[in-house]
């Protein structure tokens, strides 16, 4: 299982940011491998980490190559004060049954 967890300074939030958003993560949701995502929010809302699971590094790189992921990403500035990705292989994924999480099936 891969993670990949996107990380950015919000800085402006507009319609076409959504368009694009909502396209990305639809198309991630339509990938074969796609696990699922989780979205956290720094205390005061504008630091962000989107998460995406998935199965084979195979599918992250069809996840990268997804045209209005490439649009979005040559539009960053637009809307990101920064940024920073982090691709990770999952060694391993525990806990106690109560919290619900996409990884808890690799426990």
């Amino acid at each position: 299982m891969f993670q990949c967890s996107f990380m950015f300074t919000r800085i402006h939030h507009d319609d076409e940011f959504q368009t694009l958003d909502d396209a990305i993560a639809e198309y991630a949701r339509s990938l074969e491998g796609f696990l699922g995502s989780d979205t956290w929010f720094g205390s005061d809302s504008s630091r962000v980490n989107g998460v995406y699971f998935f199965e084979t590094m195979e599918a992250v790189r069809k996840f990268a190559a997804f045209p209005q992921h490439r649009e979005a990403k040559d539009k960053y500035a637009r809307w990101y004060g920064g940024y920073h990705v982090v691709i990770s292989e999952v060694q391993a994924t525990y806990g106690d049954g109560n919290f619900p999480h996409v990884t808890a099936s690799a426990d």
